[in-house]
């Protein structure tokens, strides 16, 4: 008996993750699941609740109780919550913040990870996931697994040319704080820390091109799981 593919690739912020995964699932016809919108799901929950993002309990109880749906294909996924669309409300600066902080909150964690289990495991085509702990903790039994990472001062750059078309006043050095901010608490939590997986296919993406890297991931993924007649990658007995 088989089971579909599972593909997890984990990094810190603005390594890539997003981007790779879903032209990987794009090309591979899986399911994208993003699970840094789901926590940025809850982080808007809480902050429309009013609630103290330190206050672990009350947070805890938002996150369980929230109702957060990811549907669309991978170019188009949209995030609902609540039964409201609210894809480009979880992109904003202040709920990016909001969101690294409720994520290090255990009962955030092993609700979020409860809920990206399931989805990954219905029946179905497979999946290729991302996030900070997607080959660790949510599937360490994952087909594959790839760990993203580069330079915080390329990342920041990054994310700083994404932002600045959104975002009037923000500056470099202050993505680049944030960016270190970030990598300390998804490093330093006690739940489900950043860290790389022993079996994972580390790639730097300091200076290579989204094309480059994909190309390299795409090489790995046809090597150890060759395409069927279909064209389809084929899942691990």
């Amino acid at each position: 008996m088989t089971r579909p593919l599972i593909i997890a690739i984990d990094g810190p912020a603005s390594s890539g993750k997003s981007t790779l995964s879903r032209l990987l699932a794009r090309e591979l016809g899986l399911l994208y699941l993003d699970t840094g919108s789901m926590y940025r799901a809850v982080a808007l929950a809480v902050t429309e609740a009013g609630v103290n993002l330190t206050d672990s309990k009350a947070v805890g109880e938002i996150a369980r109780r929230a109702a957060i749906v990811l549907e669309g294909d991978p170019d188009s996924v949209r995030v609902a919550l609540e039964g409201r669309d609210v894809t480009e409300a979880i992109r904003s600066e202040q709920i990016t913040h909001a969101s690294s902080v409720v994520s290090t909150i255990p009962e955030v964690r092993r609700e979020m990870v409860r809920r990206q289990r399931e989805m990954g495991r219905e029946p179905g085509r497979g999946v290729v996931l991302n996030g900070r702990d997607a080959g660790t903790v949510i599937f360490p039994d994952a087909d594959l697994k790839f760990f993203l990472t580069a330079e915080p001062e390329a990342r920041a750059r990054r994310r700083f040319e994404e932002e600045r078309v959104r975002v009037q006043d923000i500056n470099y050095d202050e993505t680049l704080a944030d960016i270190n901010a970030r990598d300390r608490r998804d490093s330093e939590r006690d739940d489900s820390p950043l860290t790389i997986a022993d079996d994972a296919v580390v790639i730097d993406t300091t200076e290579l091109s989204i094309e480059d890297v994909f190309r390299q991931m795409l090489e790995v993924v046809r090597e150890r799981h060759p395409p069927d007649e279909g064209g389809a990658s084929n899942p691990r007995p």
